[in-house]
This record gives structure tokens, sequence and C-alpha cells, in this order.
């Protein structure tokens, strides 16, 4: 189990952090507010929140602390967090349908924790279901984790080559989706109607190809050439972004069909019509 990892409640997806000497999860603030309340804001409904809770002098809010998370626009920024024990606390004073879910939920995660610490292959079976449930086809789950352990891959080369930082990880990535498709992971998103959700689990199986095609490419140039450091990944990643563009293209042109589109993988979700300024 990675240190951070995305957790998902129903639709919306919940970031995290597992603190080893603690033994313990931290999760957005935030996103869970988002999740129980569907707030258009909710940084200004958890700072409101906040203020209440602190002039009511509630404990939990001033045991929270921050940790950097990435955002939305791929930046690492402070975010609040809170563990298990103070969000079944906060939760009480956020009026939401969803408590109770919530809270089966928060207790499920920590559950699912010890065992796939005792065993790493569970948290690939509980994937594999978690993606079942939400109606998706065989063919797109392989896909799916054949791209990620692409991803894994290219990610634990650029550790081992002098990019450590989790912004340069955002960065050289957008590089490489630019190059391959034509939009910015925020775009890319945004044509799909996204927020904070993950874009790949929106993906369509052509998308999720490509992109995986474009990581291999990159990595396997970065190998050819042992690119080290950012200069020469961004490097690497431009061209590894090029030569799977190459390929969508001639896709493209064989099939008559668009890789890139608007349209989202999961069965329940619709995305927002994005209106074109003239």
């Amino acid at each position: 189990m990675t240190k951070s990892a995305l957790a998902v409640f129903e639709q919306f997806n919940i970031r995290r952090h597992y603190d080893e000497k603690d033994d313990k999860w931290y999760f957005s603030i935030v996103d869970v507010i988002y999740a129980l309340t569907e707030s258009k804001s909710p940084n200004t409904y958890w700072r409101k929140l906040k203020q209440r809770l602190k002039e009511e002098g509630n404990q939990t809010v001033t045991n929270c602390h921050a940790l950097k998370m990435r955002s939305a626009d791929g930046k690492m920024r402070l975010t609040d967090v809170a563990d298990v024990e103070q969000l079944l606390r906060l939760i009480q004073s956020i009026p939401s349908p969803k408590a109770e879910p919530f809270k089966l939920w928060l207790a499920k995660t920590g559950y699912e924790r010890i065992q796939e610490t005792a065993d790493p292959s569970k948290a690939i079976d509980r994937a594999r279901q978690h993606w079942k449930e939400q109606g998706r086809s065989q063919k797109w789950i392989q896909q799916r984790m054949l791209g990620q352990e692409t991803r894994n891959k290219l990610t634990d080369y650029w550790q081992n080559h002098g990019v450590t930082k989790s912004q340069d990880f955002a960065a050289l990535t957008n590089i490489i989706h630019r190059e391959w498709s034509g939009l910015t992971v925020a775009q890319h998103k945004k044509l799909k109607g996204l927020q904070n959700q993950n874009l790949r689990e929106h993906m369509s199986e052509a998308e999720l190809l490509f992109t995986a095609l474009a990581e291999l490419s990159t990595r396997q140039i970065a190998e050819k050439d042992n690119a080290t450091g950012m200069a020469q990944n961004k490097e690497a990643g431009k061209k590894g972004g090029r030569l799977a563009k190459q390929a969508r293209l001639k896709f493209e042109e064989a099939t008559g069909q668009k890789v890139v589109t608007a349209q989202s993988s999961l069965p329940s979700f619709t995305p927002k019509k994005i209106t074109k300024k003239s």
C-alpha cells in the first residue's frame, strides 16, 4: 500500500495519506465535505465550519493538522486532514443523509488496511472487485490494471533517476499527456466534466491504452538515453508522448473514431457539457 492514495466513497475521490509511525490513515477534510454535501465550495464550507467549531471550543478542530496533498491542478498544497476518529466527530456537525454510510465506509477502510498489510494482493483483488461492481467490462479492468503497472514502472524510474518531488512527477505527467492527447490533464478533466475525480477512472479503453503507450514509450526512451534529472526526463516525456500521438492519429484515421472524448467510462456518470467561448 502506498503512503498516499485515493480512496473512493460512492463516486467521490478522497485523498488520504498513511502515516507509518502513527499507523493511521489521514483523510482530506475538504474531500470528505464535498462527498457528504456536494457543496460547490467545500473549502469555504470547511472554513466556516472550522471557525464555528473553534468558537464552540471543539477540540477536534484544534487537533487537526495539515499535510501536502496533490490538488486538482496537480500541485502539492497544504490540506487540512483528519484521522478516522477525528472525522467521525466532525461528521456529527455536517448535516448529510450520507453520514451513516460514510461512517461504515470509514470503518471498512481501516479494516482493509490491516488485510492489505498482511497480503498486498488483496488490494489488487479489491480494486478489481470495485470496478466490477461499477459495471466495468473485463477488458476495461484489464487495461486499467495494465496501465497502472506501466505507470508505476515509469514513476519508479523517475524516482531512481533524480526526480523525487511530487510536483515534478505531476509536471512530467502533464507533458506526456499533452503530447499524446493534445490536452493537458486539467483540460482533459474539464472536457469530461470532472472536478476532484481521478481522470483515469473515467477514461475509455482507448484513452487508457494510449496513455499507457505514451508512458511505456517514455520509460523505454529514458532508459535508452539514461535520462537523469528533470530536464532530460522532460525530453524523454516529449518523445514518448509524440510516439503515442502518431499511433493515435493512425488509429483515428483507420477507425474514424476520436480517442479523446467527453464521455466517461463510468456507467452512472454523466459528463457536464462544456460551452466553448466564441
